[in-house]
């Protein structure tokens, strides 16, 4: 990491009145299903993309620290920011229970929206933003900043809201009103109540090749779960298996990934000359 100040994370006050409904829900099918697939394709773009050895991570809206946690265990050091103390109860209380863990974690509480605004920022290996630009009017600001933290050749790894599927998630529902307008429409209300705005591959990958960053990769999330309902409860080991090696082909494969609900876009910031240290 690149010593200089660590970027606030882009403004999430309006996720405040989801908060608790988002807590409960933790350990229900829809967001084990989605968790765990964000962690598998992560893992496989840091072992191919990334050099072996102990990271620098920001993770940006890091909640509960379900990636935060998974990252430090695996060695790296890692920065894990929320506009919420709430939200990152659950991960104060896993460092508290863990010395090692938590010699390698620093949480920051931090709420802006403008990211650019700071000066000098510090720069990180990966960094992660994880369901947050969906509840920014707009991503400018907040990529701004994301793109100005990622070191030359580090990844930045965003998941967002699949505009393209907006209308085929109210179809399977039945709700054919909602999902005619979901064609010419980018925000919703999800299913915490709370006003949220969708983003596309195509317009993001413009957006962050603006700010020197190449899109990788990207995988649809939660393609073929979607649709459960909102409290199913994850099933017995065997069938959760194969959901979840249905859902890991599914993200990665066309035309299934384009559907997805959530998107994981992968980009890197070509590497360049080092980056000088400042004291």
């Amino acid at each position: 990491m690149t010593a200089g100040r660590t970027p606030p994370v882009p403004g999430t006050g309006r996720f405040e009145p989801g908060r608790d409904l988002w807590l409960a829900r933790l350990g229900n099918l829809r967001n084990v299903v989605r968790q765990h697939l964000v962690t598998t394709q992560l893992a496989d773009a840091l072992r191919e993309l990334l050099p072996q050895r102990p990271l620098t991570v920001l993770d940006v809206g890091a909640g509960q620290g379900t990636q935060a946690l998974r990252l430090a265990r695996a060695g790296h050091h890692v920065t894990a920011v929320d506009a919420s103390a709430e939200m990152l109860a659950p991960l104060q209380a896993e460092l508290a229970a863990d010395e090692e863990v938590r010699r390698q974690v620093t949480v920051q509480v931090a709420d802006v929206l403008d990211l650019a605004g700071h000066g000098t920022v510090a720069t990180y290996d990966l960094v992660l933003c994880h369901g947050v630009l969906m509840y920014l009017d707009d991503p400018e600001p907040a990529l701004t900043g994301l793109a100005a933290a990622t070191a030359p050749g580090g990844l930045l790894s965003l998941v967002v809201r699949n505009r393209e599927a907006m209308a085929l998630r109210h179809a399977m529902r039945r709700q054919w009103a909602k999902a005619l307008a979901a064609f010419d429409e980018t925000g919703y209300v999800n299913e915490l109540g709370v006003t949220a705005r969708a983003d596309t591959v195509d317009d993001l990958t413009r957006r962050l090749a603006g700010h020197g960053l190449t899109l990788e990769r990207w995988h649809g999330v939660r393609v073929l779960s979607d649709g459960v309902p909102l409290d199913e409860p994850v099933p017995p080991p065997d069938g959760l298996a194969t959901l979840l090696a249905a859902e890991e082909r599914a993200g990665s494969t066309d035309p299934y990934r384009g559907v997805g609900p959530l998107v994981h876009l992968l980009a890197r910031r070509p590497a360049g000359p080092p980056v000088p240290r400042r004291s």
